[in-house]
């Protein structure tokens, strides 16, 4: 099932995602259903908090990429960066961010700690740009967004861009979710 993606100014994707005990059936029916609305988006990486969900689970399939044909599409769950080399400037993109993309420094190469898709632990290093999908994919898990790490110069020379976001006022070829944010007496979504 097709999800919608949320955007920048919801909630959920500001919130540190909470950590999976385990997947059962909800959960794989939720991976199967990440893998389709990233697909029909055309992105190379989702991660739960796009689709609504508070969790630390990410998906990703970079191969439709030159030099990356070759690469299996990953479940992400529960993510921990054990350790860090090097670093790359890069721009990027995200689709709850529709139409704005930005340079980003990041580390080149990462120890990823994680588990599968059958919830088994993995350690893994990864580099180039599985490195870079994987972590921006985790920065949505902590509430971060690829804007939040851009320059402040940079980040101002977008910023009608994401008003533009904020008002709705974006075309886009995948469906969005309205924005919702707390207000102290409960949700209010736009």
């Amino acid at each position: 099932m097709i999800l919608p993606i949320t955007t920048y100014t919801d909630e959920v994707l500001h919130q540190t995602a909470k950590p999976l005990k385990g997947v059962d059936g909800a959960v794989e029916e939720l991976i199967d259903s990440m893998f389709e609305s990233m697909e029909n988006a055309s992105g190379i990486g989702l991660a739960a908090p796009q689709v609504g969900h508070s969790l630390r689970l990410l998906v990703l399939d970079i191969s439709c990429m030159k030099s990356y044909e070759d690469v299996a599409p990953m479940v992400v769950i529960n993510p921990h960066i054990l350790s860090v080399k090097g670093k790359n400037l890069m721009e990027e993109g995200c689709l709850s961010v529709p139409g704005v993309q930005g340079d980003v420094q990041r580390p080149s190469s990462i120890t990823l700690k994680y588990r599968d898709r059958n919830f088994l632990e993995q350690t893994e290093e990864f580099s180039g740009m599985l490195a870079r999908v994987l972590q921006h994919e985790i920065d949505h898990l902590s509430g971060t967004l690829f804007i939040d790490r851009m320059e402040k110069r940079d980040r101002r020379k977008i910023q009608k861009e994401l008003d533009d976001i904020a008002k709705g006022n974006i075309e886009v070829d995948y469906p969005l979710a309205r924005a919702c944010s707390r207000d102290g007496g409960g949700a209010i979504c736009m």
